[in-house]
């Protein structure tokens, strides 16, 4: 009912120009997605759909977004950004001496167990033995003796392990590690996006529920410390003159191709024009010759290699709605 009405209402702000089959059209796409049952299957918070005469694209995102219905020569890109802004993706290696399991967190919310078929199942005897330099009835007197060499070995061949399944991947890994296993892990670890923070538990008794939901967490506070080191590079940089929160600024940066990363607050509203040479008219109202401000900034930054992150308002520096860092000063 609410997809119907906000294309309703688009459709209704659409200027007289607009073709009455090209509005049934548009009507005709949206009531086809509607019955769509595989589509609507999908766990999300939110709809993002895109639809003109020729087509519709929809997607379902794990973000929770504010509702918003646009009309224009070109689609607002805002809510698509910030779904890639950080992935909901990532992995969890749950690692002891008894047992090691590969947690895939997928973007829908669900996760499940990666097999590791290469490694032996009795892997972590191997280690015990290491442990008790092969005197398996003495009780070890205290951690200490445990030899770091062995330890390593076997985090090695656990990498070794993971890698074949997640290699080339682009999502981050998060480690949660008895603590004898930990720092063994880490120090042999190649795996360039394995996240600073771990679980901090042993995670013998936890189940996959559990780590995925503490993954998560860590995952969340992962992506608001690079947000934080952002904005302390951000202070830096526009003290040389190499970055900016003012839009008039970023927009001719931007369109020289001179942006390097842009942040713009999700919720952004103002609406515009901005020409060729990157000057901005800021208008008073929307209509369907204005569009977003900050998603058409947004797209002069794609097209010219720039990296680009919806964020909150709270993730901006000193309350901007926009803000970027530049290749060059400006």
């Amino acid at each position: 009912m609410a997809l119907r009405a906000a294309a309703r209402d688009a459709v209704g702000r659409l200027p007289d120009t607009v073709p009455a089959e090209d509005r049934e059209r548009i009507m005709a796409e949206v009531a086809a997605l509607e019955e769509d049952r595989g589509f609507w299957s999908t766990p999300a918070r939110s709809v993002a759909v895109f639809v003109s005469p020729g087509g519709l694209r929809a997607f379902r995102l794990l973000n929770h977004l504010r509702d918003h219905a646009s009309v224009g020569d070109r689609f607002d890109t805002g809510p698509l950004i910030r779904s890639t802004t950080f992935a909901h993706s990532g992995f969890v290696l749950a690692l002891t001496k008894g047992s090691v399991r590969l947690l895939a967190l997928e973007a829908d919310d669900s996760c499940h167990e990666i097999e590791l078929p290469d490694l032996p199942e009795d892997l972590g005897l191997e280690l015990e033995v290491a442990d008790n330099e092969g005197r398996m009835d003495r009780q070890r007197a205290d951690g200490a003796q445990r030899p770091k060499a062995q330890r390593r070995d076997y985090c090695s061949r656990v990498q070794d392990s993971v890698l074949r399944r997640i290699n080339g991947s682009a999502h981050p890994l998060v480690l949660a590690a008895s603590p004898d296993l930990e720092p063994a892990y880490r120090e042999v670890n190649t795996y360039r996006r394995l996240v600073d923070e771990s679980l901090g538990v042993n995670p013998a008794s936890m189940s996959l529920r559990d780590l995925a939901a503490r993954g998560r967490e860590v995952l969340d506070r992962h992506y608001a410390a690079q947000l934080a080191a952002w904005r302390e590079r951000f202070g830096t940089q526009r003290a040389h003159g190499r970055a900016s929160a003012k839009l008039h600024e970023i927009a001719k940066a931007a369109t020289a191709g001179q942006v390097d990363v842009l942040l713009f607050d999700l919720a952004a509203e103002r609406e515009g024009t901005i020409d060729e040479f990157g000057e901005v008219t800021v208008a008073d109202e929307p209509s369907a010759e204005t569009y977003g401000l900050a998603d058409e900034v947004a797209a002069r930054v794609l097209r010219t290699g720039g990296t680009v992150k919806a964020v909150r308002s709270g993730d901006l520096p000193d309350g901007a709605r926009i803000a970027a860092t530049f290749r060059s000063p400006a």
